[in-house]
């Protein structure tokens, strides 16, 4: 089933933090938004139902995170429209954490998986998915769809560093999933 994004927060509800993008739950639809750079990378991950629900499981619970080396802080199990998460990357004092928040979910016979979007704060503006899929032949695949835009001075000076950390970032989140859904 589809879960919507939240509807708008109650005034002095929990976190002054808002959506930095207008396009909240664009990543469900084929065509991304213009005007943001566009990542689409897709990975087999195994076949048959027991790869699916490891795989979809991994997604939904933040195990896929943990288990690919970023750290991620959430008081939710798993993955629903309106769960924040902080994700970390790096050690010690050059560890850097990033607010997000879940907008929306699918948790199907087929499909399974979650996005979220950029919250003020992120150095980047923008949403990401990550969907497992069992195909009708019983293929497993994870795709990871985003679309994002520098927020901050030093992501627009990186420039197209970004964009290539992000697909070895993908890479190594479909990586990960497939060493997980194969056990």
């Amino acid at each position: 089933m589809n879960r919507p994004a939240p509807g708008p927060r109650r005034p002095g509800a929990a976190s002054p933090r808002r959506f930095t993008y207008p396009e909240v739950g664009a990543t469900r639809s084929p065509a991304l938004p213009d005007g943001y750079h566009h990542l689409r990378h897709r990975t087999l991950v195994g076949h048959g139902r027991g790869a699916f629900e490891a795989a979809g499981a991994a997604v939904t619970t933040w195990r896929m995170h943990r288990a690919s080396g970023a750290r991620l802080r959430t008081d939710a199990v798993r993955a629903e429209p309106g769960v924040r998460v902080r994700v970390s990357v790096g050690a010690g004092p050059l560890q850097y954490g990033v607010p997000c928040e879940v907008v929306w979910t699918a948790y199907e016979e087929r499909r399974t998986g979650f996005a979220y979007g950029t919250l003020t704060g992120h150095p980047e503006s923008g949403e990401e998915a990550f969907v497992v899929e069992q195909l009708p032949d019983g293929s497993v695949w994870f795709t990871v769809t985003a679309f994002s835009r520098p927020a901050r001075w030093y992501t627009r000076v990186a420039g197209p560093l970004v964009p290539v950390a992000q697909r070895w970032y993908a890479r190594r989140l479909g990586r990960t999933v497939r060493r997980i859904a194969r056990g």
